[in-house]
């Protein structure tokens, strides 16, 4: 997972967690014409241990819909997986008691958005289905239900990128505003750092009067200050895998030692949970020193 992929779709996040921006994109996305912005409710997924098991925005829609909208700048093909992990633990969180209840009106209608911004080629629109992904049967293996499509989750994933559905970004002027900023920032980024790139992006958007209420809250120095605390995120996570690995090993080894199956998933057990707080601590202490998230890395490849 690239910081240049979270760094954006962090800014993505910040611009649209909020009633307004999402039901000017809700309109523009569906043709409607919401005004009230009190029928929109963020139910947006948080996991403080994981960020891979959040969202990037959720919300009901006059409680009869849930839309789940997603931002992308590489090409998941999986993304109708992640989708139907996320409206499970959405359901749970919206759907109380009243289900069980003899005049329970139903649960609402989901709706599966992903906006994609990304540098390969993509159409203005493309329909993804979970059920391209089961795998094929033989003949053989086949019986009268295996034509029917048990379960299934339907995407729109929409091209952002300017120059790409048009008439999106002239009804969504955060959307086109998001848009510019991105297309700056890779223009920029052609001959400077990531970070005088950000910079000189927010610059523009500010002279040009693009999300100027986002800017004014969030300056180049507070940007950046997101995307070093997404360093740590990533570094930590690296650390988790790197010790994961090194402890598996250990606990392997050991168990091996033993010869016996008890002792080894003891050891393999063993060696994960030392190997991960290991790991999580090392990484604080790099950070504490002010070591980047690449300098990070590299010390725990030569470890």
């Amino acid at each position: 997972m690239g910081v240049k992929r979270e760094y954006k779709d962090s800014v993505f996040r910040s611009i649209f967690n909020n009633k307004r921006s999402l039901l000017e994109l809700y309109n523009a996305i569906h043709g409607t014409n919401y005004q009230d912005e009190s029928i929109i409710e963020i139910n947006t997924l948080k996991d403080a241990l994981f960020t891979s098991r959040e969202n990037d925005i959720s919300f009901t829609l006059n409680k009869k819909m849930v839309i789940l909208i997603e931002h992308q700048s590489t090409i998941d093909k999986s993304m109708p997986l992640r989708i139907l992990s996320y409206i499970v633990r959405i359901y749970e969180k919206i759907i109380d008691e009243s289900i069980l209840k003899e005049d329970f009106e139903g649960i609402a209608r989901p709706e599966f958005i992903v906006l994609y911004n990304g540098k390969d080629p993509f159409p203005e629109k493309k329909f993804l289905k979970l059920s391209d992904l089961f795998v094929k049967l033989d003949e053989s293996e086949k019986n009268e239900y295996s034509d029917l499509i048990w379960l299934d989750v339907l995407i729109l994933m929409l091209n952002i990128n300017k120059g790409h559905n048009i008439d999106l970004e002239r009804k969504s002027e955060d959307l086109n505003g998001y848009a510019t900023f991105v297309a700056k920032v890779r223009e920029y980024e052609k001959k400077r750092s990531l970070e005088a790139a950000v910079k000189l992006a927010v610059e523009f958007c500010i002279k040009k009067n693009i999300l100027i209420d986002y800017f004014k809250q969030n300056s180049s120095e507070e940007v950046s200050m997101n995307f070093l605390k997404y360093d740590e995120k990533v570094a930590i996570k690296v650390a988790r895998e790197e010790a994961m690995e090194k402890g598996i090993i250990m606990g392997m080894e050991k168990g091996m030692m033993k010869g016996m199956e008890k002792g080894m998933m003891k050891g393999m057990k063993k060696g994960k949970k030392e190997g991960k707080k290991e790991g999580e601590t090392y990484v604080l202490e790099l950070l504490a020193q002010g070591l980047s998230y690449e300098q990070i890395k590299k010390k725990i490849e030569k470890a």
